[in-house]
């Protein structure tokens, strides 16, 4: 078949040396599809690229037709098929968040007028670096001619330790529980709501909270050790999630691209306009969804109590606050 043009950014970075190997060998777009893989970087890393292109021949991967290093936006997001954007400034020590806002918004600002300029308008956009929600809105906004429901931002890291902490405490196969839900911003508001999670145990099906019967430990440690689970790598680590960060994005675009298994739900971030949650529109906020066809679409019905109501006011209240900051930067900018 024709290969597909993938884009990762900050490649010379960790997520990405743990991500290209998984897409190069067919991981995520499955062992049959072809692919040209575009890195891109800022020119102090050229070299580190370099290394990176070598080390991506010397796999000698049967999929992998070409590998294009770059620090130039026109050829990095040129008839782009998905863009997988991964680099982001970091926050550095001292900076307060709304520093860490300017300097993103300049930077997706560019990133989605060239992805609006250069890639296919069927491009699936996938925001990774932070903070991730109002990037992503804010290349979606510099994308007009690119449809708002192609661009998403990862919240399946989180969603996945949901999972691994459920199936930790129970003592069963992180497979075994599906279902967790992340509500919100990619931050410490965020909400993993496990009120609809199911987990098979021995070859039963039952409510998380059935299972667990330990309410106060589900509405209490085990929603602060998911919201915290990256500040508590970085301490351990002293470098912050790559591994399973990597592991996410492959996850999070294998579903774009394949589709949802059947009676399950995933969670990223997306647009909210037409949600049935309340949640305000234009802001790109996590929810369930399921995706069948390359298209997702909000998981309805679900009941919400008012413990998780006050929860996912509280991330939207954040993500508004965010937006409104970003905003100004551009529109002075």
């Amino acid at each position: 078949g024709e290969p597909i043009r993938v884009l990762v950014t900050g490649a010379a970075g960790q997520i990405a040396y743990s991500l290209l190997y998984s897409i190069a060998k067919g991981d995520v777009f499955g062992k049959d599809q072809p692919l040209i893989l575009v890195l891109l970087d800022i020119t102090p890393v050229m070299t580190v690229l370099d290394g990176i292109v070598m080390e991506l021949q010397d796999c000698a991967l049967p999929l992998l037709r070409e590998v294009i290093p770059t620090d130039k936006e026109e050829v990095a997001f040129k008839d782009l098929d998905i863009a997988i954007l991964v680099g982001s400034m970091p926050r550095k020590e001292g900076m307060e968040r709304k520093d860490l806002l300017q300097a993103n918004a300049k930077i997706f600002k560019s990133q989605g007028a060239a992805l609006d300029k250069y890639a296919k308008k069927t491009v699936k956009v996938v925001v990774v670096g932070n903070p991730a929600n109002t990037n992503c809105l804010i290349a979606s906004k510099s994308a007009p001619s690119i449809p708002k429901e192609n661009f998403s931002c990862l919240t399946r890291l989180d969603h996945n330790r949901a999972k691994s902490q459920i199936a930790l405490k129970l003592g069963v196969s992180a497979n075994d529980v599906k279902n967790v839900i992340i509500w919100g911003n990619h931050s410490s508001t965020q909400y993993p709501d496990v009120t609809h999670a199911k987990v098979n145990v021995k070859g039963k099906e039952v409510g998380v909270y059935e299972a667990i019967k330990d309410d106060s430990w589900l509405k209490g440690d085990f929603i602060l050790t998911v919201q915290q689970r990256g500040a508590a790598v970085i301490k351990a680590r002293k470098l912050s999630s790559a591994m399973s960060a990597a592991k996410a994005i492959c996850d999070h675009v294998r579903d774009i691209w394949f589709g949802t298994p059947a009676g399950e739900f995933v969670s990223m971030g997306v647009i909210s306009d037409g949600n049935s949650y309340s949640v305000p529109e234009d802001l790109l906020y996590s929810f369930p969804v399921v995706i069948k066809d390359k298209t997702w679409k909000f998981v309805e019905g679900l009941a919400i109590n008012d413990f998780s109501r006050e929860k996912m006011n509280l991330t939207a209240k954040e993500l508004m606050e965010e937006k409104e900051t970003a905003v100004q930067f551009l529109s002075s900018a």
